[in-house]
């Protein structure tokens, strides 16, 4: 019996494209990282002659399926991308939505992530973000730090190039004695400490990395789905994982 199959029982049947997909994954080759960017929430209400924000509703509805069963996959570490340094140049009411939904889940699932043993944490330039924002993902940080499973981050007011003049700026302050070698970079990088991920999955179909971890995904690989963000599901990150 493979052993990912005891984290799902209960979950799925046995029967189930879920389970055939578990009985062929390698436990040992699993992912350490999935980072994933998630698209389509717009194009998903639009298709649907909905207001944008009725796309970023049931885009929350799969940030939690994911975060769960990449628990119960026991990935080491996901990083999801919820907010890029680009973002803020959306409609201020469409802005300041995405923060109420943030704070909502953040309140509504902080059982959740202890029940699944799971450490919260961000990525991101974290201090420009409204106050109650960052005194609730304060609180969620403290209360999930003694967890010792997944490690689940949020990219938050993020982007891989002011991430690196983050670190430059950090390395310039710190030392004078150069030149700078590569590991003098990572070790400044908002996931100091991490391994880098060894899958970027991307939804929505559109071939770019947005502006992403762009040091740290140099060997990942990367997977891209047509599917969009709120359609996307457990089954869908097995067969991304599978793949």
């Amino acid at each position: 019996m493979n052993p990912l199959t005891k984290g799902f029982e209960g979950i799925i049947s046995p029967d189930s494209v879920e389970a055939n997909l578990l009985k062929k994954l390698d436990p040992i080759r699993l992912p350490q990282h999935i980072a994933i960017i998630m698209d389509g929430n717009g194009r998903w209400a639009r298709i649907r002659k909905l207001p944008r924000i009725q796309g970023h509703r049931a885009g929350v509805k799969s940030v939690k399926s994911v975060i769960e069963y990449a628990a119960r996959l026991t990935i080491p570490v996901l990083t999801l991308y919820a907010f890029s340094s680009e973002n803020w140049k959306r409609p201020e009411h469409e802005v300041n939505t995405l923060w109420r939904l943030l704070r909502q889940y953040l309140r509504s699932d902080l059982v959740t992530l202890q029940q699944n043993n799971i450490r919260f944490n961000t990525i991101g330039r974290i201090s420009e973000l409204p106050s109650t924002v960052q005194k609730q993902l304060a609180h969620v940080i403290q209360e999930t730090s003694s967890n010792t499973g997944m490690k689940l981050f949020l990219a938050l007011n993020y982007s891989g190039r002011t991430e690196l003049v983050d670190v430059f700026n950090k390395l310039l302050k710190s030392r004078n004695d150069f030149p700078i070698e590569a590991f003098d970079i990572e070790s400044c990088l908002y996931t100091a400490g991490l391994p880098d991920p060894d899958l970027l999955v991307r939804t929505g179909g559109e071939m770019r990395i947005s502006n992403f971890l762009l040091w740290q995904i140099a060997y990942s690989e990367i997977y891209v789905t047509d599917v969009l963000w709120p359609d996307f599901g457990g089954l869908h990150l097995l067969k991304a994982v599978h793949e």
